[in-house]
């Protein structure tokens, strides 16, 4: 397996992760709803009347899937334990000589030059950082630790959806008449966004459609709409709202989307699913979480986060969130964004100049209402005698805390007993 960047991706647990399952629980909406006409031709008349009728914001999760080493995205350059344990791999402090010198955000936390496209967005205090976050069940295989974090619950084989699908279940529609409320944009259904009505997986929302020759593809969907209308259900539905969309995002017309501010995103597979979520979320069509994937995290060789591969992936995750900052949440669309992933890495570098499986991380949180412009961390130290198994940051936040907090401030849901099952969250302040 490789990442978009032809870098090699990690250790064999993680290249042999199977492709997520498609599942769908939705109800159906039967017919083509939307007319061509009522849909962008983008801008300016993409804003309808029921746009900020709801006060909730639309959530997009994004999983940085192989286990992100936090300590190279947000940097405690005031410790010498950090460069220490790191003689090839860390970045220069903010006070160094060197070119590739890491930018501080205080007196104690910076970050390095990849990640500074996320740096509009943290000035203006829209994008919260946390550190040492994770799970506080400890587990290094790539597989478990995912879909615990996923599930929203540690080691609960019984419990088969996820936290943002049981979020959706649990709250009424956005917009009455939404076909799409979920979407991840994936070949398969994210078990995040498992259990969720009309929730769909769509790899790419701009060119969503039938495969095959697009001269009887008009066809080929009335004989699905015709077959599908007499079967049973859930099948019935699921057909349909998955027919409804294809015809839905044809009228959108997402590849011909202009984001805001002269806004440019990165021409990555990440930076399109997100340039086509912020296009949904535009176009009011009642989505309400997206789930955005971004792999190639798991580096355990030559890792370089100054120059090498990691430095790509930083630039690449960063400059996407920035891109989205500036398009979507700077011009006042109600979108709250977070970015995990299912654990850190180790400490010291090992002998491959990369990092080994670890546990504490970091976590971004942007949106408009989130607290930001600073490090949230309740800092355990990475001096040996503070390190988890002499070797890894502690985990200090429970990820649902940081997840819980938005669900039910920004989202709008108080049922966390049922979106984070059997867990009390701890509010930290993320939210305003």
């Amino acid at each position: 397996m490789t990442d978009e960047h032809g870098a090699a991706c990690g250790c064999n647990e993680y290249q042999e992760l199977s492709r997520r399952e498609f599942l769908s629980t939705t109800a159906g909406i039967s017919g083509s709803v939307y007319a061509a006409s009522a849909f962008p031709g983008w801008l300016p008349r993409v804003v309808l009347a029921e746009h900020y009728s709801a006060t909730r914001d639309v959530m997009v999760s994004v999983f940085q899937r192989g286990g992100v080493d936090g300590l190279a995205m947000c940097i405690p350059f005031t410790d010498p334990a950090y460069y220490a344990g790191r003689p090839t791999i860390a970045t220069p402090a903010p006070d160094s000589l060197a070119a590739n010198r890491a930018i501080a955000l205080d007196g104690t936390w910076a970050i390095p030059p990849g990640m500074l496209g996320v740096g509009p967005a943290y000035e203006a205090q829209d994008m919260l950082i946390a550190h040492a976050v994770g799970l506080t069940t400890k587990s290094r295989s790539h597989f478990d630790a995912q879909r615990w974090m996923e599930v929203g619950k540690m080691a609960d084989p019984n419990l088969v959806t996820g936290w943002l699908g049981r979020h959706i279940a649990s709250v009424p529609p956005m917009r009455a008449d939404a076909l799409l409320r979920g979407m991840g944009v994936a070949s398969g259904l994210p078990k995040t966004l498992v259990g969720a009505p009309k929730t769909l997986p769509i790899p790419d929302p701009a060119n969503y459609t039938l495969a095959g020759s697009s001269s009887t593809r008009t066809a080929r969907l009335s004989v699905l709409e015709g077959d599908y209308g007499l079967t049973a259900e859930p099948l019935r539905s699921n057909a349909l709202d998955a027919v409804n969309t294809i015809e839905l995002l044809a009228t959108l017309g997402i590849n011909q989307y202009v984001p805001a501010n002269g806004v440019v995103y990165p021409n990555t597979a990440f930076g399109r699913a997100l340039r086509s979520v912020a296009a949904l979320i535009k176009s009011d069509i009642g989505l309400e979480a997206a789930q955005v994937d971004i792999g190639g995290w798991d580096t355990h060789a030559q890792q370089d986060p100054n120059a090498g591969a990691m430095f790509a992936l930083m630039q690449n995750f960063a400059g996407s969130l920035g891109a989205f900052w500036a398009d979507v949440i700077d011009t006042g669309y109600p979108a709250t964004l977070v970015a995990v992933s299912e654990f850190g890495r180790n400490v010291r570098e090992n002998g491959s100049a990369g990092t080994d499986h670890g546990r504490g991380t970091t976590m971004f949180a942007m949106g408009r209402s989130i607290a930001g412009g600073r490090v949230l961390a309740d800092w355990p130290g990475i001096s040996q005698d503070q390190l988890e198994d002499n070797q890894d940051l502690q985990v200090t936040i429970d990820y649902r805390d940081i997840l819980a907090e938005i669900v039910q401030n920004r989202l709008e849901n108080p049922n966390l007993g049922v979106v984070f099952p059997g867990y009390t969250p701890t509010f930290r302040g993320v939210t305003r």
